[in-house]
């Protein structure tokens, strides 16, 4: 019996809500916010679809280089469909121009990779670094403070710590320009010959110095003159600070010419370089004309950081349907 009536008001129950208003009302304000697709939009949607393929670029890992030792990975990219549909809804029709593409990282990342120094960026990445490092030379920073921010540049100054402790006014203007600030040891040891509690205090000393006088606390560690071992850069990780190298000098401290500084560098150069350079007279006369040059070279520059960022830089697509990035 008791069977029955739940039948008999399960039963009631549909039969109310089939002929309620209130649900009647709700089942039709459904149906007219769903709007058909129709079959241009269908037409179209494949358009983007098959064209997508045509820009689709495989995302690249960071990996271990026999050569580079450490290097970043790179973005791919791909077209963003339900974005792109949006862009062409009012006039229906296939516009190259009106493609909205997404980036995709790569699986393994920098920080995924065993302690190693680093050398270069990655080498589709059309930029390249100014690694500025500095343990003299204050006569000629102004100066080349001055070119950097008349470029709207901003680069990475590796500073040592008992620099930054003679001159914290300079090390203060440096950040308040914008520029990324690196560790380059506290006395400018050779690291490859110190034992590991020195390299392990050289570092640290540096760090607190930095912090205490701009705040930052560095992510990057230059080795005084390129020296390290294996442990060196290990210790640095441990600090979570990746070490870097360069892959184009400029060798300014030997007082070049500025043309001789200018064809070391630009004969050299290439996607993801990192540019030594200290502040020098040489480096100071050269580096408008430098910056002019790797421009006219398609070459972004950047910080460090910037450079190894695995962010694909866009440029242009052609009116052909081939992705220049």
């Amino acid at each position: 019996m008791n069977k029955f009536i739940r039948i008999i008001l399960i039963v009631a129950i549909a039969i109310f809500m089939v002929n309620s208003p209130l649900i009647h009302d709700y089942v039709s304000s459904i149906k007219n916010e769903a709007k058909p697709v129709s079959k241009a939009e269908n037409l179209l949607i494949n358009e983007i679809e098959i064209q997508a393929k045509k820009y689709k670029i495989q995302a690249l890992d960071a990996k271990i280089d026999k050569v580079w030792k450490a290097m970043p990975g790179y973005n791919g990219l791909d077209v963003d469909i339900t974005a792109s549909l949006e862009n062409m809804k009012k006039q229906n029709t296939f516009d190259e121009k009106k493609l909205v593409f997404k980036q995709i990282e790569p699986k393994v990342h920098l920080k995924d990779l065993p302690p190693a120094p680093i050398y270069r960026g990655h080498p589709d990445k059309p930029m390249v670094g100014f690694v500025i490092n500095v343990a003299w030379g204050n006569e000629y920073l102004s100066n080349m403070l001055e070119t950097l921010k008349k470029h709207n540049i901003h680069v990475t100054f590796f500073l040592e710590g008992r620099w930054v402790q003679k001159n914290p006014d300079l090390a203060q203007m440096i950040v308040a320009a914008g520029h990324e600030i690196g560790n380059h040891s506290f006395s400018h040891p050779d690291m490859k010959i110190l034992s590991s509690p020195r390299t392990r205090e050289e570092l640290i000393q540096t760090n607190k110095v930095i912090k205490a006088t701009t705040g930052i606390i560095p992510k990057w560690f230059a080795p005084p003159s390129g020296s390290y071992r294996d442990e060196t850069v290990g210790i640095a990780a441990e600090l979570n600070m990746g070490t870097i190298m360069w892959s184009v000098d400029t060798i300014d401290w030997q007082k070049p010419t500025v043309e001789t500084l200018l064809n070391r560098v630009l004969g050299k150069v290439h996607n993801g370089a990192l540019i030594l350079m200290h502040p020098t007279d040489s480096t100071s006369k050269s580096l408008d004309y430098l910056i002019n040059k790797l421009k006219t070279k398609n070459l972004q520059i950047g910080t460090v950081s910037e450079v190894l960022d695995e962010k694909r830089i866009m440029k242009n697509i052609s009116i052909l349907g081939n992705a220049n990035y």
